[in-house]
């Protein structure tokens, strides 16, 4: 029997505009559609 291994890391959809924080911290997550 062979096992998939699913990676359960949440990653944005490659077809999504990433918009980074005003602040420079990281990028907006919140209303992106994930993969």
């Amino acid at each position: 029997m062979t096992r998939i291994l699913v990676g359960l890391k949440r990653v944005v959809d490659y077809n999504v505009r990433v918009r980074v924080k005003p602040d420079g911290t990281g990028v907006v997550t919140e209303g992106v559609k994930m993969s």
